[in-house]
């Protein structure tokens, strides 16, 4: 299977956010949904993540990790801790465009990075993270780079300690520029009031 597209170049478009896989989950853990929009937003990011590492990993097939994650890991509860369930079409949709359109996400971030740290060279996790932002600036022109970059850099505050987040938010800084510079010198819209 591949995961290259031979659809055209990573450029900023609309994204299609159709549904997820539905599925019965036949877990016994309670799920718990909740949050408020953001924080569904952010839980599917990081979601989307693990996901993209899962698939690198294991090189286990797309529909098969998004139909596990919907199914039994948004918003689970585990060892007593509940977590805020994750927008099940924003992961999905991170997760497919990522993988599918991965020849030109690379591509993207394979400009935006030091020559000295080729993608292929880098961390499988991190690299996850990069190519879920690099997919979302390109094609969610609804949401303000600064805040997607701002979203990412979290999502690799909580696996990495060191000096993986301030890399994440330079390249993907490095992408928005390349892909979206006109919205970059625009007001973040969120700085006030703190919402996507």
């Amino acid at each position: 299977m591949s995961n290259d597209d031979a659809g055209s170049p990573v450029t900023p478009e609309r994204a299609s956010t159709g549904g997820a896989s539905k599925g019965k989950s036949k877990s016994r853990k309670n799920k718990t949904g909740g949050g408020s929009a953001k924080a569904r937003r952010k839980a599917a990011r990081l979601a989307a993540a693990q996901a993209l590492y899962q698939i690198d990993l294991a090189q286990a097939p797309v529909e098969t990790v998004v139909g596990e994650f919907v199914a039994h890991r948004l918003g689970e509860e585990i060892d007593g801790d509940k977590f805020v369930s994750g927008d099940p079409q924003l992961f999905a949709d991170i997760v497919r465009g990522a993988i599918h359109r991965r020849a030109e996400v690379d591509g993207v971030l394979g400009a935006a990075l030091d020559p000295r740290f080729p993608l292929d060279r880098l961390e499988l996790l991190l690299r996850a993270i990069l190519r879920a932002g690099a997919y979302e600036i390109a094609v969610h022109l609804d949401t303000h780079p600064r805040i997607l970059i701002s979203e990412y850099v979290d999502v690799a505050r909580a696996f990495f300690s060191g000096r993986e987040p301030a890399m994440v938010n330079g390249v993907l800084d490095h992408v928005a520029r390349a892909l979206r510079a006109e919205d970059l010198a625009k007001p973040d819209p969120g700085r006030g009031s703190g919402e996507e």
